[in-house]
């Protein structure tokens, strides 16, 4: 189709190209008998596809069609018609004067944390109106997602929405959406459902608050991989938010956060947003998720599974000095700032803070999980010591320590190992400063280093993999490490 073609027996004349896609073109057009301005999809195939599958597809299509006519949401593009003509299908929509979620990310970088929440709940609005009516979206990702200068939020793209009630369209064992968006459920082989969709919501709005992709990889196994075996690690996201995009995260979608539990981790990031207050730890509507890897095996025999060893994963650990010197200790539960200074910066100029004591805890002792001083804190096995860390908050870890770094975990021992009992935080404080301190009086070069305590608070003391202190380094004088601290 050329710009000045006519469709739909002369209704609509073509203007120009907007937009080209994985399945079609999008062009600008006039409606010539309302006088408006529309967007009209043309499917675009292969010129070597078979004619079955030709069939399958403009089904789709079609399929879309109906779909978005059943739908009533101010999110969800509205399908004015549907076109045949010239051997293809066009479907005439809504015209949105907005760019996608991605190129904005592309252009402008991280979406600010206040409009990162309108785009949340705009979209579960569209995704609950959708799912209300038994279809499921089953392609949610940054480029479906359109953002106009009022901060209105349109969810397009239905082409590959299957309702529960319609038949399948696709062959046996065919995956359809974007891979780095699709669940682990779905990787496994199951159906989509309304939770697989929410669970490509979460993905959208890590990249939305965080600037990247979850699980942007150099190939499609090496994404398919990072879904089921890898936990994602937040930078800018704390508190409420970051329960929001981890709990929707939730490998299992038996425990993943629903709709209203959504909307009400929105409405708590909202209050701490609106309050002016750095986002601090609320309590979730079911605890966090843990990592399932027993599954993992069976679907992802496409894909080389990497040992990838054990992870601790920590988001607000630490702070600048700076800003500790002007506002004095944190107090239990605070955050780093939403507008961290970029990664460099950061290395050469922070330092961890000292921990609110409690009881007879040490100012350098935290306690660690979602109800401790440092949350956001995902064990994904067991932090083996020698692993070292970019950054001071210990978001991207690093195996070789021969890389510069940050800090280092050098230590870590289980705590109660008679009965495996609850000890209590001042029984775990003593031992582990006792243990900690032990280990690093025989740390080479130790007067040069600050060392750190980790004790796992009662909550998180449940899970068996965090029974356990951590012993942590980093420079006294704020630079960079390069090697292990133990001399490895």
């Amino acid at each position: 189709m050329d710009r000045g073609d006519h469709l739909g027996a002369g209704r609509y004349r073509v203007l120009e190209e907007l937009g080209r896609g994985g399945m079609g073109v999008v062009w600008l057009a006039e409606d010539l008998t309302i006088g408006r301005r529309v967007a009209i999809k043309e499917l675009l195939l292969p010129h070597n596809i078979a004619p079955q599958e030709r069939q399958v597809f403009e089904e789709r299509v079609m399929r879309e069609a109906r779909t978005a006519g059943r739908l009533n949401d101010p999110a969800i593009v509205t399908v004015h018609d549907v076109v045949r003509e010239h051997g293809s299908t066009f479907l005439v929509m809504e015209l949105i004067d907005a760019k996608n979620l991605s190129d904005v990310v592309a252009q402008h970088g991280p979406i600010p944390v206040d409009q990162v929440l309108s785009i949340a709940e705009q979209l579960l609005s569209a995704l609950e109106a959708a799912h209300r009516a038994n279809i499921v979206h089953r392609d949610v990702k940054p480029s479906n997602v359109m953002l106009d200068a009022n901060g209105r939020v349109k969810l397009t793209d239905f082409g590959i929405a299957q309702s529960i009630e319609d038949p399948k369209l696709t062959s046996s064992g065919t995956l359809i959406g974007s891979p780095t968006y699709i669940s682990p459920e779905r990787l496994l082989g199951q159906e989509a459902s309304p939770a697989s969709d929410l669970w490509a919501l979460g993905a959208t709005l890590f990249f939305a608050v965080e600037g990247y992709g979850a699980y942007e990889r150099p190939s499609t196994p090496a994404a398919i991989q990072a879904i089921m075996n890898e936990r994602v690690q937040l930078r800018r996201a704390h508190g409420p938010l970051a329960n929001l995009i981890m709990g929707l995260l939730d490998p299992d979608p038996r425990t993943r956060l629903n709709g209203g539990q959504v909307r009400y981790l929105i409405d708590q990031a909202r209050q701490h947003a609106t309050a002016g207050v750095q986002q601090g730890p609320v309590p979730t509507t079911k605890p966090m998720p843990k990592n399932k890897r027993g599954a993992v095996i069976a679907v992802v025999a496409v894909v080389l599974i990497v040992a990838l060893g054990a992870v601790l994963v920590f988001s607000g650990v630490f702070e600048s000095k700076q800003k500790q010197e002007a506002a004095g200790p944190q107090t239990s539960g605070q955050q780093p700032s939403e507008n961290p200074t970029s990664e460099s910066s950061t290395s050469a100029k922070s330092t961890p803070p000292p921990a609110t004591a409690g009881g007879n805890r040490a100012a350098t002792t935290k306690t660690y999980g979602e109800d401790g001083e440092i949350t956001n804190l995902q064990v994904v096995m067991s932090g083996e010591p020698g692993t070292c860390f970019i950054g001071l908050d210990l978001n991207e870890p690093k195996f070789d320590c021969t890389v510069e770094h940050d800090t280092e975990i050098f230590g870590q021992f289980q705590l109660n190992r008679d009965s495996g009992d609850y000890p209590g935080e001042q029984s775990m404080v003593k031992e582990a400063e006792a243990e900690c301190k032990s280990q690093f009086d025989g740390l080479a070069g130790k007067d040069k280093l600050k060392l750190w305590t980790l004790i796992p608070t009662k909550t998180a003391w449940e899970d068996l993999r965090r029974r356990k202190a951590l012993c942590v380094v980093s420079k006294e004088d704020r630079t960079r490490m390069t090697g292990s601290v133990k001399g490895n």
